[in-house]
């Protein structure tokens, strides 16, 4: 049997964390439970990370990178409504067939928001900055245009929060959505 390197356990966690945290959240998500899934002990998870919140922050961190590299390989070498179009496509994509990156995504953000209500503003900082990382991935292709670019993260969040919430692809609250940000099945699903 070969031994993983750290850094190779280092993504083990994440990936499991990814999990972990995307059904339970930064709060009731434990390290025993994330240690458990990569199959270690709690004290070594403490040796790739020093505490939850640098697992925590390792895992958002990757989420939103993962996402704003949806958007940039599928925006690639196009602009405006055409890029607009297969950025929502992509991303609506992503989203059906992978529903742990939304769960994440939510769960990043929930605990950003009670982070800063709490006076603590590390979480925030670096989702704000993952955050303006992915605005400007979308930015550029719908040619530097602000309300465009709010428009289309606008109705991302839209879109987050219904299929978060549970309305299935092709149920009329998507009506006012462009086709292209509308949920999708997952593919074999449809």
């Amino acid at each position: 049997m070969v031994r993983m390197s750290a850094e190779e356990r280092r993504e083990s966690v994440i990936r499991a964390a990814t999990s972990e945290f995307a059904r339970g959240g930064y709060h009731g998500t434990s390290t025993e439970a994330i240690a458990k899934r990569v199959g270690v002990s709690q004290p070594y998870l403490f040796r790739l990370f020093p505490d939850k919140r640098a697992i925590f922050l390792a895992v958002a961190e990757r989420c939103l990178r993962e996402t704003r590299e949806v958007f940039e390989k599928a925006s690639e070498g196009l602009h405006g409504e055409e890029a607009l179009h297969v950025m929502a496509e992509a991303y609506t994509q992503l989203i059906a067939d992978d529903p742990e990156k939304l769960q994440m995504q939510l769960q990043v953000f929930v605990t950003v928001a009670g982070a800063e209500a709490a006076g603590d503003h590390e979480f925030g900082e670096m989702v704000r900055k993952g955050w303006m990382e992915l605005w400007d991935a979308v930015h550029l292709p719908l040619g530097a245009d602000i309300g465009q670019t709010t428009t289309f993260l606008a109705y991302g969040m839209l879109i987050n929060n219904l299929v978060g919430m549970g309305f299935p692809p092709g149920h009329r609250v998507y009506g006012g959505i462009y086709e292209s940000g509308q949920a999708k099945p997952r593919r074999g699903d449809a």
